[in-house]
């Protein structure tokens, strides 16, 4: 049922006034939330909080609301009360938490809409288009909670119609609408939303970027704050949560500890030296740009004094939770991290990002083999999430980004994956006689374009592992093989991507972990608590590391990887 408004002369609030008054005024029918499924008992929403015991200054609020719409008294006499509403009684409790109704809600379900058909429903949303004819005028909404618009139909005698006429609605502005859900005689939906009443939340400058035109993603990426209201970053940003989503609940389900790994390390968990360096030896005030190099500290060699930096010693930002991992997966057994690391790698091409996302389990008493199988069932489990999970926005990448990802996506989750050792992947590449821009050659680090050839050409589709890797271009925590030369490592090789996923069996023999820091030249002080590990209770034990927005890449075809994360910083780049 809905809340009663009657025709009055047009009301104008201020945004926190608006969202306010829709806020306290919810009638929704679909408005409770709902309960979470069984399966994800694990990330229940928070409970309801506790009716408010005195809501009288709420109502007294509410009901000055109502009565001004229905006598029309003049709202500037209201000013004051609608710019700053009553806090509530003292000592009174927090009113319930209401879940606002979506569009996805309510276009949602094998019906679209048509169960609701004849209710007196409230929708919130940025306009993406307004089309005014002789008798009627069309307003298209979007809220974000899914790809569909709702199409609002309205005509001159629907309350707040002059803000319409006025042009005060218009692409890129915030409104509130409520209205009758009615059957659509249009083709391109079921249902439309008859206008009663419109009020503007937030007008939009002439100058709004987004309009119906087709622009294009290097373009939308200088406005990275509005390509959120564009049909395509919507979609990736929905299918992004989606993944997350579907990591935690594979992992948690599966008996795994989420562990929280530091952002600022000492340590270089890849041994390239690519990181970024976290300093206060800098000022951090605005006189960081006229900085005098003679105001950095200097010991009597001249070098870098960095006993006076706020650590003590250099830090940096990580490039990896991986050895924190570690330590958590050999008291708790299995434990995974999921947050940002950081690379200072100076490449500016559209697979490479400064700051991403990685989702890095750890498997304690595990070799090789379960890592494998690990990584296989939680690919295999994320992509089958999305697919029954984003439908909409998946048939949307199939028919503007990608056409067949859905198909190809599908084979991932009903195929078996293949594996076979480095050797053999450089003997077969050798063996095709095809020209690639990087020779291959035994002890090699396979490129791009060889991983993709094994996946796409040699096994049609299929996503491939390919294991046991020369030790000599790998890191030195992987676990040495019988042969003395190759490590105990694997790769999972995608179509469209390459090397989706990176893993190992980790180096759990104190002996062999210290001769392989010296053979690389790498300070063990450094490492000191990581060979503890192997000096207390080692254990067998692996692990693999994914990069999110690769893994957003290869669920949505999205072919730049700076579309797919929020805000890309690269080199150059670390605008909003």
């Amino acid at each position: 049922m809905a809340f009663p408004l009657s025709p009055s002369a047009p009301l104008r609030l201020k945004p926190y006034s608006t969202l306010r008054l829709l806020a306290l005024c919810s009638s929704n029918p679909l408005s409770k939330p709902r309960p979470f499924p069984p399966s994800a008992a694990a990330f229940a929403p928070r409970r309801p909080f506790p009716p408010p015991a005195a809501a009288s200054r709420r109502r007294c609020f509410r009901t000055a609301i109502a009565a001004a719409l229905r006598s029309g008294e003049a709202v500037e006499a209201k000013k004051s009360e609608l710019a700053d509403p009553p806090r509530g009684e003292f000592g009174g409790r927090v009113g319930e938490f209401r879940k606002r109704l979506k569009i996805s809600e309510i276009k949602g379900g094998p019906e679209e809409g048509l169960g609701l058909v004849g209710q007196t429903l409230t929708v919130m949303g940025w306009v993406r288009t307004l089309r005014a004819q002789s008798s009627v005028t069309f307003i298209e909404v979007n809220d974000g909670s899914c790809l569909s618009n709702m199409q609002c139909v309205m005509d001159s005698d629907a309350e707040g119609y002059d803000q319409v006429e006025s042009g005060s609605v218009s692409t890129g502005a915030s409104i509130w609408i409520q209205g009758i859900l009615v059957a659509s005689q249009g083709s391109k939906q079921k249902v439309e939303l008859k206008v009663k009443k419109i009020m503007l939340v937030g007008k939009s400058d002439p100058s709004y970027p987004i309009q119906k035109k087709r622009v294009s993603r290097e373009f939308l990426r200088t406005k990275a704050h509005l390509r959120p209201r564009t049909n395509t970053f919507s979609a990736v940003a929905r299918v992004r949560n989606a993944l997350a989503y579907a990591t935690h609940k594979f992992f948690q389900e599966n008996g795994f500890v989420w562990v929280s790994s530091p952002i600022i390390t000492a340590s270089d968990c890849e041994g390239a030296g690519e990181q970024f360096c976290v300093t206060t030896l800098i000022p951090s005030s605005g006189e960081t740009t006229a900085t005098p190099i003679d105001a950095i500290p200097k010991t009597e060699n001249g070098l870098i004094d960095w006993s006076q930096d706020f650590f003590a010693k250099p830090a940096f930002l990580t490039v990896s939770g991986q050895l924190n991992a570690e330590t958590y997966a050999t008291a708790l057994s299995d434990v995974y991290t999921f947050g940002p690391t950081f690379r200072a790698e100076n490449s500016n091409t559209a697979r490479h990002l400064a700051e991403f996302w990685m989702i890095e389990p750890e498997l304690a008493f595990a070799d090789l083999d379960d890592d494998m199988a690990c990584a296989t069932a939680y690919l295999q489990y994320v992509v089958r999430h999305v697919l029954e999970n984003c439908k909409e926005d998946m048939e949307f990448f199939n028919t503007w980004i990608e056409k067949g990802i859905i198909d190809r996506l599908t084979d991932v989750v009903n195929k078996d994956f293949v594996q076979l050792t480095y050797t053999d992947a450089v003997e077969l590449l050798v063996k095709s006689k095809k020209k690639f821009e990087f020779p291959v050659k035994w002890g090699c680090d396979l490129q791009s374009e060889h991983e993709r050839y094994i996946t796409e050409q040699v096994f049609r589709g299929c996503p491939v592992i390919i294991r046991d890797y020369p030790k000599d271009i790998k890191a030195f925590y992987m676990r040495q093989n019988d042969d003395g030369r190759t490590v105990a490592a694997m790769d999972m090789l995608v179509p469209r991507v390459g090397e989706l996923i990176g893993g190992s069996q980790r180096e759990e023999r104190l002996e062999y972990l210290e001769a392989r820091l010296d053979d690389l030249k790498l300070n063990k002080d450094t490492y000191w608590w990581y060979l503890d590990l192997r000096r207390y209770g080692s254990v067998p034990h692996a692990g693999f590391g994914l990069g999110f927005e690769r893994l957003v890449q290869f669920a949505t075809g999205i072919e730049n990887i700076r579309d797919t994360i929020p805000f890309p910083r690269t080199p150059g780049s670390s605008e909003f």
